[in-house]
């Protein structure tokens, strides 16, 4: 008997040993400062990006920034020096920041911003995630050259629920401006116009020839980020099939696609097996612009995959795939709807299926009345470009974060009564209401919704046709939710209701909301602070296309937000 104890004793402090070891701190500093490219994306090519020389604030001088490799349970602590001439945060997208609010990084939410000279230490810990994350600054336009790769490998011991692939390689989608991109948006602002379009979209920053070489018969891990400010993006590999694993560090059943919808701010996990004759393959991407009549970047961006032995890619023109419509919503919607999650997989939660907070929330575009003595430029002239939910056009404060006011009780920064749906109910999806034009204003606030903690939230999204309906990709912070339904038109919950998967529907933190339709997404509210919900199109964040929720402290010190950081900025 005593042998038998003494047997698991040790079994279990060697389990703990394990456990303790599994865990580390990774540690890294970023210097963000301005930083003139030094490369070139072609030979030929006499200037650096797109021919031209072109100074861009980045972390470390390198775009994108520097990955991020840790495991689950691991601590990041991440120092920012902010050497650039702007206020800057970094939020790190999708990791849930469980307890630790003050790290989660958006401007004027959960912190006041990084002034120039000044530094902060992000510390968080990763907590029952894993996959593909990213991160970027949160502060205006910024996060067109400021981002980077955030990868959460299982805990040691543990393994991916498919093959280990040959090799993982992160590829990130981005877009890139010839100009100033903080200049470019303050200029919108001010004239109430829409975001200057893009002059490329990037593949691992590079508008081209970014290059991937794989040996035949290995299959790799793309670790795939819609990292570009204003658009949704579809994605293929010329002659090659790629298999879903995962969407937003979150496990699916495997589904099997030449094209892939990645919308702003969602991360895809695929595996690519090297199973062609050995050549040169194209990937690319190019937008999927789903707003009828709205202008967009409609560049494509190339990068390469090159076999081991095959002849110079000069020498013969590889394959390039025949990317999607860019308005090709069916292919967008049959994608985005064919996910569901791996039941049983890591880290897997089910429905909730008890409701504590039913909203019914409107988004889209608005209108905003031009101050006098300006000259407004927003479609129509004579007014500012907005946007709304539930005709609540977002204005963060100014004085002291959310999180703040919320930690230390402060009144007057923001007040809890934003609706539980829109005040005045219309044809959401019908363009006629375009001429009801005290229905385009929507006023400012900042409103939001208070919520106890481990309730379970309801929402219906609902695009509208206000000014123009377009895919929203809408993220939210702190949590990830399950998307129970997504449909055209308008939503209706005598039918739509009962489409609701609750058995095993996809899990995310971003959800494209589709073009003149609506998605419905359920999350426990198990995490306490001030959590941010918005459009990840940074045309329109900054024109009020958010929201917040927050989430009063549980009932036990481990339920309970701790104190901020000493060194947490102040307004």
């Amino acid at each position: 008997m005593g042998r038998l104890v003494f047997l698991f004793a040790s079994s279990f402090l060697l389990m703990v040993a394990a456990t303790t070891v599994s865990a580390a701190i990774v540690e890294h500093s970023f210097n963000v400062m301005d930083s003139t490219l030094i490369h070139f994306p072609l030979e030929s090519q006499a200037g650096s990006r797109l021919c031209n020389r072109h100074v861009i604030t980045a972390a470390n001088g390198r775009l994108p920034g520097p990955s991020i490799r840790a495991r689950e349970g691991d601590t990041l602590i991440i120092h920012v020096f902010n050497k650039s001439p702007y206020n800057l945060t970094i939020h790190w997208h999708g990791i849930h920041q469980m307890l630790s609010a003050w790290a989660d990084g958006p401007d004027m939410i959960t912190q006041c911003p990084i002034r120039p000279g000044n530094k902060y230490t992000y510390k968080f810990k990763i907590i029952k995630q894993e996959g593909t994350f990213w991160w970027h600054s949160h502060t205006s336009t910024l996060r067109a050259t400021l981002y980077g790769a955030i990868i959460i490998r299982p805990r040691a011991g543990s393994s991916y629920p498919f093959p280990k692939p040959y090799r993982e390689v992160p590829i990130l989608l981005g877009e890139w401006w010839n100009g100033n991109v903080v200049d470019m948006a303050n200029q919108a602002l001010a004239h109430g116009t829409g975001p200057n379009i893009s002059d490329a979209y990037t593949i691992n920053g590079w508008p081209e020839m970014y290059k991937l070489k794989v040996k035949q018969g290995k299959t790799y891990l793309l670790r795939i980020t819609n990292a570009a400010v204003d658009n949704n993006l579809f994605y293929k590999i010329a002659n090659h099939k790629m298999i879903v694993v995962a969407i937003d560090a979150r496990y699916t059943n495997p589904y099997v696609t030449d094209v892939l919808v990645v919308a702003s701010g969602q991360t895809i996990d695929v595996l690519l097996t090297a199973d062609q004759p050995i050549g040169s393959y194209y990937m690319a991407a190019r937008a999927y612009a789903s707003a009828a009549g709205l202008e967009f970047d409609s560049t494509t961006t190339r990068g390469l995959i090159v076999y081991e032995g095959a002849p110079s890619w000069t020498s013969r023109t590889p394959l390039m795939p025949v990317l999607p419509a860019f308005n090709d919503t069916p292919t967008a919607h049959k994608f985005s709807t064919s996910l569901t999650a791996l039941v049983g997989g890591p880290h897997w939660e089910p429905v909730p299926l008890k409701v504590d907070h039913k909203m019914f929330v409107t988004i889209g575009m608005a209108l905003d009345v031009c101050p006098s003595n300006t000259t407004c430029q927003g479609p129509p002239v004579g007014a500012k470009l907005s946007a709304s939910m539930n005709n609540v056009s977002f204005v963060p404060p100014s004085s002291l974060s959310l999180l703040q006011a919320f930690f230390f009780n402060v009144r007057g920064v923001y007040t809890t009564d934003f609706p539980v749906k829109p005040p005045v109910q219309f044809d959401y999806t019908n363009p006629s209401i375009n001429g009801d034009r005290p229905l385009l204003f929507a006023p400012k606030g900042t409103r939001i919704t208070k919520l106890k903690f481990n309730s379970t939230v309801e929402m219906v999204m609902q695009n509208t046709a206000i000014i123009g309906a377009e895919n929203h990709p809408m993220h939210l912070h702190g949590f990830d939710f399950h998307v129970l339904a997504q449909g055209f038109g308008n939503f209706k919950p005598a039918t739509d209701t009962l489409k609701y998967n609750l058995f095993n529907p996809q899990i995310r933190h971003t959800i494209g909301v589709p073009v003149g339709g609506w998605a419905v997404i359920r999350f426990v509210a198990n995490n306490p602070g001030v959590w941010f919900m918005h459009c990840h199109f940074d045309g329109h964040l900054p024109i009020g296309l958010a929201t917040a929720f927050v989430v009063e402290n549980g009932p036990t010190p481990e339920t309970t937000l701790p104190p901020p950081p000493v060194d947490l900025p102040q307004c």
